[in-house]
């Protein structure tokens, strides 16, 4: 079996859950204390699927809406990214759309997941119904606490990257 690895980001704006999301995956743990993401954290975890087994090099990036030079020296060599969302800060979303077309100009069309973390507090959402399901099936409803579609978006994106 051939083991492809594929450098993937997570972006997305301040406490939005990447880190969290990051642990969860490669962990199965959730950790109440937050910590602030400084520069980058980088983990790794191999997905098999299929025949195939692909490993991701996790780069969990320090929370930001735009790509400043510096943010964009930490994309180098990417595959592929999870753009992460909080579902109950409406800006956090608009912040990670633009930050996505900001990149797709830049960098093309790479593959993508978007995160639309917290769903264990849906009840808490300024997110409407009607606004997710205008995102697509590009987005989908995580939970870094509960674990809720966090292995589904990495695998999502790990086939997507799969050649």
């Amino acid at each position: 079996m051939n083991l492809q690895v594929r450098k993937i980001c997570l972006l997305g704006d301040f406490s939005v859950g990447k880190t969290s999301t990051v642990r969860q995956f490669v962990e199965s743990r959730y950790d109440e204390k937050y910590l602030t993401t400084v520069g980058v954290k980088i983990d790794t975890k191999t997905i098999h699927f299929d025949d195939r087994s692909i490993k991701l090099v996790i780069w969990d990036i320090a929370g930001t809406d735009q790509a400043t030079p510096a943010y964009k020296s930490y994309l180098r060599g990417m595959a592929g990214y999870l753009l992460v969302a909080d579902g109950t800060r409406p800006e956090t979303l608009t912040a990670a759309q633009g930050l996505q077309q900001q990149l797709q100009a830049e960098l093309g069309d790479l593959p993508w997941v978007g995160l639309l973390n917290k769903a264990d507090l849906v009840a808490e959402w300024q997110i409407s119904d009607a606004q997710r399901q205008e995102l697509g099936d590009q987005w989908q409803l995580t939970s870094a606490k509960t674990g809720e579609n966090v292995e589904q978006a990495f695998s999502t994106l790990a086939r997507n990257l799969a050649t």
